[in-house]
């Protein structure tokens, strides 16, 4: 799940929210497309994750490594049919790698005890709030009710979090909250950039090898199955790899406003799949918390768009 307010067309970089230029591919016929798929996709990572581990077919650690490897030749082969060259050309960094790293990571440990939609509402929270409070530190200035939103979406994830019946488990809602903070420095680590699914395939590239490393410490609780091997393919390769590249498409015609309130939808898409698809139950702990963490962060980028 990630935000970039500036995106390239064809060499030109465009500041999300200053209009489309005419060199941009694409069209807006295919916009809602795109968006609809990277959404779905998304969503599909916390559901899938959730499917695999709840069901014990194999352990977090094999399911992160499994899942970077995969995306990372899935972004490399899409990367190479257009001839970006990444790695050389377009480079990543280690830095976003560890990021990525730890998100993926903590994502997975946090989805062996979170239901589908708990942990997508975490892990949205926390990367709103990152990328919010990222911007006030690059000098970004936030208007009184736009506080007042951030404030209200702040205390909808820690009231998710307190003790008591129906909260979900505390470990992992922090693990969960970590992930959400790595995707968030993530993202905005990757603002501007020229070729973001270039660079983004060279940092799923160098990701590899740090969690492996993790697999490796895990050895001793490794659980793999046909099932747990396809579910973590599946979630590199298609609703993250693939999942990207529909993302990157959608911005080319999406305003950093319109984006990030389409983000909305992807914690209520994993809990209507969660309920469908995994049978988990939706407590009025979650109910109230979604409405807080989504009308507040909802809030900010409206009052943001108004100015």
């Amino acid at each position: 799940m990630k935000l970039l307010t500036n995106i390239t067309c064809e060499g030109s970089n465009v500041a999300a929210g200053g209009g489309i230029p005419t060199t941009c591919v694409g069209s807006w016929a295919v916009t809602p497309v795109y968006t609809a798929l990277a959404l779905v996709a998304f969503a599909a990572n916390s559901i899938i994750c959730r499917m695999a581990l709840g069901d014990e077919t194999i352990d977090a650690a094999s399911f992160a490594s499994i899942r970077l490897a995969s995306g990372a030749l899935v972004l490399m082969l899409i990367v190479g049919v257009q001839g970006k060259s990444p790695g050389q050309k377009h480079p990543g960094s280690w830095a976003s790698a560890g990021m990525l790293f730890l998100y993926a990571v903590t994502f997975s440990f946090a989805y062996v005890s979170l239901s589908a939609g708990t942990g997508a509402l975490i892990l949205f929270g926390a990367v709103q709030a990152t990328m919010i409070l990222g911007g006030l530190w690059q000098g970004e200035r936030l208007r009184r009710a736009e506080w007042c939103g951030l404030v209200i979406a702040l205390f909808g994830l820690i009231y998710l979090l307190l003790p008591g019946w129906k909260a979900p488990s505390l470990s992992g809602g922090i693990l969960m909250a970590t992930a959400g903070i790595a995707w968030g420095v993530y993202s905005l680590r990757g603002r501007g950039v020229s070729y973001p699914i270039a660079i983004t395939a060279d940092n799923f590239l160098r990701s590899v090898p740090m969690v492996l490393v993790v697999s490796v410490a895990a050895v001793s609780s490794m659980t793999i199955s046909a099932k747990g091997v396809l579910l973590a393919a599946l979630s590199g390769g298609v609703t993250s790899g693939l999942g990207y590249v529909a993302w990157y498409s959608a911005l080319r015609e999406l305003t950093a406003t319109r984006a990030a309130v389409a983000q909305l939808l992807v914690p209520v898409i994993a809990a209507t799949g969660g309920v469908v698809i995994l049978s988990e139950q939706v407590s009025l702990r979650l109910i109230v918390s979604a409405i807080l963490i989504i009308g507040g962060v909802g809030a900010i980028f409206l009052l943001r768009n108004r100015r």
